[in-house]
């Protein structure tokens, strides 16, 4: 791990000062550009790690198009939420953004009219080659913004995720700990991580999205494929409120309970947790694999990754896809320009780079290339697990997309059971309200 990690520095460094002279890049140069053109980007790729795969595509696609000059904004996606609708609907908003997936965002932003169709653009640039029909069901609605995952295309996603556990190699080989295969040796393994003084799983909950992740990994291992796709795309009249929801939420508050979460969960970050798990706190944290970077720079620790396992070691889903899309402003003055740099945020090129920085691709490494791709380490770990639940057609989804106010209500009612405010029961009651509310409108 360490020799890796002394590739990966040289691997990167070695692309930062080879991009800065490049004469010449896989796309051909666009003959038709002669003025100057500003392009404004806004994505959330706000870690060193990822910000820095986006520099370097940045100045390669500027370099292959005269006159292109990209001028990018970078915002946490909680940021990037928050603002994006009204930027969009602005004259001088962004040629392209990054657009969260699911109905209260890019759902939101069709309803809108604020978005562009890709469709001619898939077929220009032959994108169903890059993605299959399940992954490009994830960026689709239809034009009225009410049908998630079917119509047009808004959306094309750089790269792919998936949520499982990270844990600390250095703490379990002190302890002759081994990862579990079943999720019955996870419990055994939490209750004995927390007998020996340490934080069983690093957590911090004060952001809210991250604890939805948290009760997701759980309740995957509970429902089917079939449930988690029509819960999140609001077909065939499935509700929240059901056993194996509670099970899940009973689970979470039990883990709560016997202290198995960092201490003062409620009142920590998303990111003050990943820096105390970076230091060495805590033998294991679960998240994505975007976290996966950070761990491979900058820390004396050595970490792995692994999918949270099934009951009795039974084949499950995990909350996976790809990450948040790239899409065109409708009002752009330059859609084709537009369309060009969403593609090669989705060539082979970008798939190269983001495989060295340690992020999964969503889309193939290519075949030949001169820069080599070390698996034996925490980005192979990552690999393995996505082409595992890729292979096993066990990709999930994220919950928060099922309704325009589910990602609110999840975060709210999360807090309370957590807090011990509510009862699992009462936990699930009140997300069916918020669902089946939603399902009735659509029905109108």
């Amino acid at each position: 791990m360490k020799h890796f990690r002394n590739i990966f520095l040289v691997a990167m460094i070695s692309l930062l000062a080879l991009s800065s002279c490049l004469t010449a890049v896989t796309e051909e140069p666009m003959q038709d550009v002669v003025e100057e053109v500003n392009l404004l980007i806004w994505d959330q790729f706000y870690r060193p790690e990822e910000s820095a795969v986006i520099d370097i595509l940045n100045r390669e696609f500027e370099a292959s198009h005269p006159g292109v000059k990209i001028e990018r904004e970078v915002k946490v996606l909680d940021d990037l939420k928050l603002t994006v609708k009204l930027a969009l609907s602005e004259a001088d908003g962004p040629d392209v953004s990054q657009v969260n997936q699911g109905r209260s965002d890019m759902g939101e932003l069709v309803k809108a009219d604020l978005l562009l169709p890709l469709n001619d653009y898939s077929t220009k640039f032959e994108w169903a080659t890059v993605f299959s029909t399940s992954v490009a069901s994830r960026n689709s609605f239809t034009p009225d913004g009410k049908t998630f995952g079917q119509g047009n295309l808004y959306g094309v996603s750089p790269t792919a995720e998936v949520v499982g556990v990270f844990y600390n190699k250095g703490i379990f080989a002190d302890n002759d700990w081994t990862v579990p295969t079943t999720f019955e040796e996870f419990e055994t393994l939490l209750a004995e991580i927390k007998a020996a003084d340490v934080t069983p799983i690093s957590f911090g909950s004060l952001d809210g999205w991250n604890a939805i992740h948290e009760y997701s990994a759980i309740q995957h291992l509970l429902v089917s494929q079939d449930y988690i796709n029509d819960l999140t795309y609001g077909v065939n009249n499935v509700s929240f409120d059901t056993a194996e929801n509670r099970d899940a939420a009973q689970i979470l508050v039990d883990w709560a309970e016997a202290g198995y979460f960092t201490e003062g969960f409620a009142g920590i970050g998303y990111d003050d947790s990943n820096n105390n798990f970076k230091a060495g706190e805590g033998a294991m944290t679960i998240t994505g694999s975007w976290f996966a970077p950070e761990l491979m720079t900058g820390t004396d620790q050595e970490f792995g990754f692994f999918l949270l396992p099934g009951f009795s070691g039974k084949p499950t889903m995990a909350i996976g896809g790809v990450g948040v899309p790239y899409s065109i402003r409708k009002t752009t003055e330059n859609p084709d320009l537009a369309a060009e740099y969403l593609n090669w945020m989705i060539s082979p090129r970008a798939a190269e780079l983001w495989a060295v920085a340690g992020m999964l691709p969503a889309m193939s490494l290519p075949e030949e290339s001169d820069v080599k791709v070390e698996t034996d380490n925490l980005f192979g770990d990552t690999l393995f697990a996505w082409e595992t639940i890729n292979k096993n057609n066990a990709v999930g989804h994220y919950i928060d997309w099922a309704t325009p106010t589910f990602y609110d209500t999840l975060v709210a009612e999360l807090q309370k059971l957590l807090g011990g405010v509510s009862t699992p029961a009462d936990f699930t009651a009140a997300v069916e309200v918020d669902y089946a509310k939603f399902l009735s409108e659509q029905g109108e």
